[in-house]
């Protein structure tokens, strides 16, 4: 059953996020052509603007903007490059809508730009380590922002997966980034932390990772991961494509609800919303 948790809301223009209530789901809108799951199918204005308003159409709460890919192995592009995909879309899906729109990048310049075109939010796989300047910026900036765990980068993550107290590290990496933010600025009811499941995790590290999940409530803030479609699934359910992945994913998210997670960061938006309205009927109370 989850635990009873006091955490202050977030409020967006005319949303509000009352943690504990549901289960928020944020839509991925990967604007790349190289992501592991959907690479190309989004990285023309139309095709992405598109998605979006299907998604939201189907239930998002949060529409996660990227313009890099952070699969395994990929490179880094250029400043140019990822500003020239995401901005536009931001900027448009902005005129559009306004649902609460997040930036998926390392880099504190993009997350500028892309408050100032009409995101709300910076979702960091880095959890601000990447670029010195992202805690400061989004301090100054006055938004939330998603702190994640990983180790190394995209490109070496996977050989990077030796823990001797897998939860505790994680833990402690996401209570330090916690105590970073917080001593520059940033009010801790604008701090939400991911544990990084597939980020420098291998097959049973993801599994033990989500047993325990219920172990970073006590970091105080709100609970996102993102589960879907990823790699340990396709193990299990031997399937090497990830868009065969939804009902594993959909399992996954449920065992997520049942820890109190409270947001899931999904590609498949429709079938996710009726696992979390029924998850939540069963473990909200």
């Amino acid at each position: 059953m989850n635990q009873k948790r006091a955490l202050n809301p977030l409020i967006f223009r005319e949303y509000s996020f009352i943690w504990g209530k549901k289960t928020y789901l944020m839509g991925i809108l990967n604007v790349t052509p190289d992501s592991f799951s959907d690479g190309g199918k989004f990285n023309t204005l139309e095709s992405a603007l598109s998605q979006a308003k299907y998604m939201i159409e189907h239930g998002a709460d949060i529409i996660d903007i990227g313009g890099q890919s952070t699969r395994p192995g990929a490179e880094q592009i250029s400043l140019e490059k990822e500003l020239n995909r995401v901005i536009p879309v931001i900027e448009k899906l902005r005129s559009n809508t306004s649902i609460p729109i997040s930036i998926d990048t390392t880099r504190a310049e993009v997350a500028e730009a892309a408050i100032k075109a009409g995101a709300d939010i910076v979702n960091d796989i880095s959890g601000g380590t990447f670029d010195s300047q992202m805690l400061p910026v989004v301090s100054q900036l006055k938004v939330p922002i998603i702190l994640m765990h990983i180790r190394g980068t995209p490109q070496t993550m996977q050989q990077l997966t030796d823990y001797e107290d897998l939860i505790g590290e994680i833990y402690q990496f996401l209570e330090g980034q916690i105590e970073k933010a917080i001593a520059l600025g940033i009010d801790k009811s604008h701090l939400i932390v991911d544990p990084g499941i597939g980020f420098a995790k291998n097959y049973r590290q993801n599994i033990e990772l989500l047993q325990r999940l219920s172990e970073f409530h006590s970091l105080g803030v709100p609970l996102l991961v993102g589960l879907s479609r990823k790699s340990f699934i396709g193990h299990l359910l031997n399937k090497p494509n990830p868009q065969e992945r939804v009902w594993g994913t959909a399992a996954a998210c449920c065992g997520a609800i049942a820890s109190g997670v409270d947001i899931l960061r999904v590609h498949d938006v429709g079938p996710m919303y009726d696992i979390c309205r029924v998850a939540d009927a069963i473990w909200r109370v």
